[in-house]
């Protein structure tokens, strides 16, 4: 089965091709991917290319004014004569809100929970929402399927998912859900395929524009630091992670207008590391100023790294120590200043780096802790596309 990956963001669509052997235990192969970035600007940019490294893309026009033109021109490209047939769509779906458990293969019924579930995750699922809709009606003959950030974090205990807030607000589906799920079951596959003996006690941390910490036994989530939405949690790029909720009411009391519309748009776009540093959010950037002294920047970095060491440090105290510690997502496996970083302080703990190692920076799975430490340090790619095109695989097999 060929199976198409559709991985949105509020201004792109990440597409892939993966040729699935159903329930077999054969993983998915990637067969091409692609990017159309810039959605409702004035020159977005389209990349496409075969597993071989070949371009695609072939300097063809890009349409991308709004949702539905980005949808069209993705649809129009992987339809090419001499493609692949698309066989079945899986998309990456943030939030499924309080009425869908799992996977799903979407139904009308499960559209409408996915439209009622937006005001869970206003900055992701509505775009994802319209791209469904809109690939749907282009593709009517395939089946369709949703993947959730949070199915793998549905194994958390009840005590680590409950606010405590009054009752009435708990019945309405506010809990913590938490995310990056498909990122954090990638790393535990991964672990499997290359034989290594899956940790008892794990953390994982997704580092990227979106941050998370997740503590992992046995390969299930039993805790992780976003919450309701993927605005809690750690310090990121543009959202500010974990806040006095005092705070909140402070910041609302603040705002002219619409208050909750500008304090939403606040925490998700001009908070975190662009807030501190007053630059892009960019952090390779970042640390180039950091580095050449700019005081913004420094602050910035240390806030990031001391949030995300904090996480690490409780999770540890949590599950009474740890085996490993795995870095995943584009800053986690790519920045090593920041693996540096975020670990200095916990070598008490049985946590150390071979910098060599850590500096090295080569592609897939790699060790970069010492030889002396007590807990192996990992770095993992983040293959959650893989894990859409494996889930919609066992659901339409």
């Amino acid at each position: 089965m060929n199976v198409l990956v559709i991985n949105s963001g509020s201004s792109s669509i990440k597409f892939s091709m993966f040729q699935v052997d159903g329930k077999a235990a054969s993983a998915p192969v990637a067969m091409y991917d692609g990017e159309l970035s810039g959605i409702g600007a004035d020159s977005p940019e389209f990349k496409f290319k075969g597993a071989d490294g070949n371009d695609l893309a072939g300097g063809r026009d890009v349409e991308a004014a709004t949702v539905e033109e980005a949808i069209g021109t993705v649809e129009e490209a992987v339809g090419a004569q001499g493609l692949p047939k698309v066989e079945a769509v899986g998309y990456r779906v943030v939030h499924p809100g309080p009425k869908l458990q799992g996977h799903q293969k979407i139904t009308a019924e499960v559209l409408q929970a996915l439209r009622d579930a937006q005001a869970f995750a206003p900055l992701h699922d509505p775009v994802a929402v319209k791209m469904i809709e809109e690939l749907m009606e282009r593709l009517p003959d395939v089946p369709h399927f949703a993947c959730f950030d949070t199915v793998f974090h549905e194994t958390m205990a009840k005590a680590a998912e409950t606010y405590a807030i009054p009752e009435e607000y708990r019945k309405q589906g506010v809990r913590r859900y938490g995310f990056h799920g498909l990122s954090c079951e990638s790393v535990v596959v991964q672990m499997r395929e290359a034989g290594i003996p899956l940790p008892q006690r794990m953390v994982i941390a997704h580092l990227g524009s979106g941050c998370s910490v997740t503590a992992v036994a046995d390969g299930r989530s039993i805790d992780t630091t976003m919450g309701l939405t993927p605005t809690g949690g750690v310090v990121m790029g543009t959202r500010p992670g974990d806040l006095d909720p005092g705070l909140m009411l402070y910041l609302l009391r603040q705002q002219k207008g619409d208050a909750a519309k500008e304090l939403e748009a606040m925490v998700n776009h001009k908070a975190g590391m662009v807030a501190l540093s007053g630059m892009a959010n960019d952090m390779k950037g970042v640390r180039k100023a950091a580095v050449s002294g700019d005081a913004k920047a420094m602050l910035a970095v240390e806030v990031f790294t001391r949030s995300v060491r904090k996480a690490i440090g409780g999770y540890a105290f949590l599950m009474g120590g740890l085996e490993a510690v795995v870095f995943t997502g584009g800053i986690g496996e790519h920045d090593a200043a920041t693996r540096s970083e975020v670990l200095v302080g916990l070598e008490e703990m049985g946590i150390g780096l071979d910098e060599g190692a850590n500096a090295a920076n080569g592609d897939g799975l790699e060790v970069v802790s010492a030889g002396e430490s007590k807990t192996v340090v990992y770095v993992v790619p983040a293959e959650e596309d893989r894990m859409i095109a494996w889930h919609v695989g066992e659901m339409a097999g």
